[in-house]
């Protein structure tokens, strides 16, 4: 409704905005039906604003990645990263609905020189949909080190997905992918061994067959970069072998003017409309906030981490750095404990699992008990004071010291651990007592 009452002013706003700022956390929004554009008295079916955030920051890939929890079994095994180019495709298509005729696509050179006929063709239908898109590749040297370095942070193997084979203006996405590699990633990769199942080398998947093999890839341990339609539907799929798109990750990179990378979080899983149209009839839902936490954590994390470089010499970034990296820690931390034990949304727990209310309580109780546990007492002052067997005021018979450290030194290291020093203190009576309810909560 903001977008129609300013005429899509918000959107340029929010982009401007978010090229200054750098870190962006957006939640799912609504690209308006037909039904929904008379339902909520729009004036006209306002387009997708992931174009114009993709175009306004520069937009390189949408990473997109599996979600584990030590300790609960998901879909894959191991890690799964994807590379999805950002821009071009199918999304940006301009179209029209004609007869029949003729139908030519020609490009006027910006320097003025002679146009180019792209394609001309004969249409004999009487109903027929002309449509044109184009594929901008000057940034896909960037999302080729972006994809690669994360392999190689992350120790998977990489694919590059295109359907060449057919679609043969996808030619030079793999080609440039393939030089990237060679030039500045090739011996990384074979160093650590991520190349051993695909002969030594960089390998090609055709999209059909990359469609199968993630139901195949179940380990997991590997990462696809493709083009942006068909990065969107495999990472779908993916979603889905991963149980369900509350487990996946999605962060749109961009890049500044000044160099400096754009990021941009959200969830995979868009509105979950079926779920809102449920909370609406006052019906009892579970939706599993796991992905836009993981967004939002990623947008904290991201904006923490560029106010600190801006300000290398600033101890109070630094200190404010230090705050969100741990409580974003904590947060995932209590996230993954409550599917842990059981209390997860239905996606995972079946129709035992909790409501989305109910989760979310249950997350911020455990939350606030992590956060409580983690507050210490400031450190008492040392005191010094010299050898004792100097200490002339003091009548220490050393020899029977040595002897009685000796009975507790158990191992014979010559230095008492932990567990000796415990059993020491209470063979000698003076082992601290707990005090009265002092017991610790069971974290359930």
């Amino acid at each position: 409704a903001h977008r129609d009452a300013t005429d899509d002013a918000c959107l340029s706003d929010a982009v401007e905005a978010g090229k200054r700022i750098g870190a962006i956390f957006k939640e799912p929004t609504i690209t308006p039906t037909a039904t929904q554009v008379e339902e909520m008295g729009l004036s006209k079916a306002y387009g997708s604003p992931n174009g114009a955030m993709r175009r306004g920051w520069n937009g390189i890939t949408i990473s997109r990645d599996t979600i584990h929890i030590d300790g609960v079994d998901l879909g894959f095994r191991r890690p799964v990263l994807f590379e999805r180019h950002a821009v071009g495709g199918e999304y940006g298509a301009g179209y029209a609905e004609v007869g029949k005729g003729n139908l030519v696509t020609t490009f006027q050179p910006e320097d003025g020189s002679a146009p180019t006929i792209v394609d001309s063709r004969k249409l004999d239908n009487d109903a027929n949909v002309a449509v044109i898109y184009h594929n901008p590749y000057d940034n896909v040297e960037d999302l080729a080190h972006h994809f690669f370095r994360r392999c190689l942070d992350a120790k998977v193997v990489p694919y590059v997905v295109t359907k060449k084979t057919v679609f043969k203006w996808q030619e030079t996405f793999w080609t440039t992918m393939k030089a990237v590699f060679d030039k500045d990633y090739k011996p990384q990769f074979l160093e650590a061994g991520l190349l051993e199942r695909t002969n030594g080398d960089l390998q090609h998947l055709i999209s059909d067959a990359a469609t199968m093999q993630i139901i195949r890839w179940t380990d997991g341990g590997f990462g696809m970069a493709a083009h942006n339609y068909d990065g969107d539907m495999l990472t779908d799929e993916i979603a889905q072998v991963h149980r369900s798109p509350g487990f996946i990750t999605s962060n749109l990179v961009g890049r500044r003017e000044d160099g400096k990378l754009i990021k941009e979080f959200e969830a995979s899983h868009g509105t979950v409309t079926d779920l809102w149209h449920d909370h609406l009839a006052g019906k009892e839902t579970s939706f599993n906030p796991l992905g836009l936490v993981e967004a939002m954590v990623g947008a904290l994390q991201h904006a923490a981490t560029l106010d600190r470089d801006e300000n290398p010499d600033d101890e109070e970034k630094e200190m404010v750095y230090r705050k969100v990296m741990n409580f974003t820690a904590t947060l995932r931390e209590a996230m993954h404990a409550t599917f842990r034990y059981g209390q997860g949304t239905r996606d995972l727990c079946g129709p035992s699992g909790y409501s989305t209310e109910d989760f979310v309580k249950k997350v911020a109780w455990r939350l606030g008990r992590y956060l409580a546990e983690q507050e210490e007492e400031p450190p008492l002052p040392e005191a010094w004071e010299p050898d004792i067997e100097w200490r002339r005021k003091e009548n220490v018979d050393m020899d029977a010291v040595q002897e009685l450290f000796g009975q507790y030194d158990v191992n014979k290291s010559g230095n008492i651990d932990f567990n000796e020093f415990s059993r020491m203190l209470v063979k000698l009576g003076v082992a601290p007592k707990k005090e009265e309810g002092s017991v610790k909560e069971p974290d359930v």
